[in-house]
């Protein structure tokens, strides 16, 4: 006896859906081309080895059973799932990807992301999107080792890394910040290290899954609440949990409204600047998708609302 897996065909669905429009095997028949008897062999075939009775034929139509009624249902849904696989296969022939990861540093503006993959999606391309979240070292490293096809917001140089081409994405100037409650909010500027070393430091965690990753504007001996991403930095600061660094095009609005505190330090300002970086050579890099996203972060507009429209690029 045949398993469901090899009479559940694209043609027995149809056949199927022929006998429940038409209520007769006989009209289904006729609509398929089909020799009456040949139908009714090959419908009890399905039921033999789906163990149900599809129809019930003891009235002068065919009326689905409860289980025909529910195979009926998900038939179209099948057969729509099958085109949809033929068409993924064909367009993935003419040079789309299956998947493109892109690794997101959490410096990166996410409504921005979000709105590129808005953009993307519109294409209707047969390429699956996934996006990492990651910090520091771990941006660049998700590309490294080839769990990620395009990192936005790379500190480090990319060029280090064979087989990466890296573009500039711009640069953020960072700015020390407290609560207006913190301690540090009354004290006389500028702040020295050996004054901010006695509070404790808000830092990001370095996503990078082996090693100790990179620590960025910590003092040695300094208390430290480290937290996933830079927006939780931003929360934990303005609930006075600790100091540090912010992007300056993040806290900004809330140092207008009076919500963050500015202060000077003894040490000089930090500016650090980011890339973008993908896997690829220099004579060809990825397939459409990749090239899409590349085209997008060729336009100026594009990078700088990536990291935030005050920030300079």
């Amino acid at each position: 006896m045949q398993t469901p897996r090899e009479v559940l065909t694209p043609d027995a669905l149809v056949m199927l859906q022929a006998i429940a429009e038409t209520g007769s095997f006989a009209a289904a028949a006729r609509r398929l081309g089909l020799v009456p008897s040949a139908l009714t062999y090959r419908v009890r075939q399905i039921e033999d080895a789906l163990d149900v009775l599809l129809f019930d034929r003891s009235a002068r139509q065919a009326r689905p059973t409860a289980a025909g009624t529910e195979l009926l249902h998900e038939g179209p849904r099948l057969l729509q799932e099958l085109d949809a696989v033929a068409n993924r296969v064909k367009r993935i022939a003419t040079g789309w990807e299956t998947q493109l990861t892109i690794a997101v540093d959490s410096i990166i503006v996410p409504t921005v992301v979000m709105e590129l993959c808005e953009a993307f999606f519109a294409l209707q391309p047969p390429t699956r999107m996934r996006l990492r979240d990651e910090t520091l070292s771990g941006t660049l490293q998700a590309l490294v080792s080839g769990q990620a096809d395009l990192a936005l917001g790379v500190v480090a140089t990319a060029s280090t890394a064979a087989g990466l081409q890296h573009r500039p994405l711009g640069q953020v100037g960072f700015v020390f910040a407290v609560a207006p409650h913190h301690p540090l909010a009354s004290t006389a500027e500028p702040l020295s290290d050996a004054l901010i070393g006695q509070h404790r430091a808000v830092a990001v965690a370095d996503s990078v899954p082996h090693g100790a990753g990179v620590t960025v504007g910590l003092l040695g001996g300094q208390d430290v609440l480290t937290v996933p991403t830079m927006r939780a930095k931003l929360e934990a600061q303005l609930r006075g949990l600790g100091a540090g660094f912010l992007p300056e095009c993040l806290a900004g609005p809330y140092i207008e409204t009076g919500r963050l505190v500015k202060r000077r330090v003894e040490r000089p300002g930090r500016v650090i600047p980011l890339s973008y970086a993908w896997r690829g050579s220099a004579a060809r890099s990825g397939g459409k998708a990749l090239q899409w996203w590349l085209q997008q972060l060729e336009r100026p507009a594009t990078r700088a609302a990536l990291l935030s429209q005050g920030c300079t690029v």
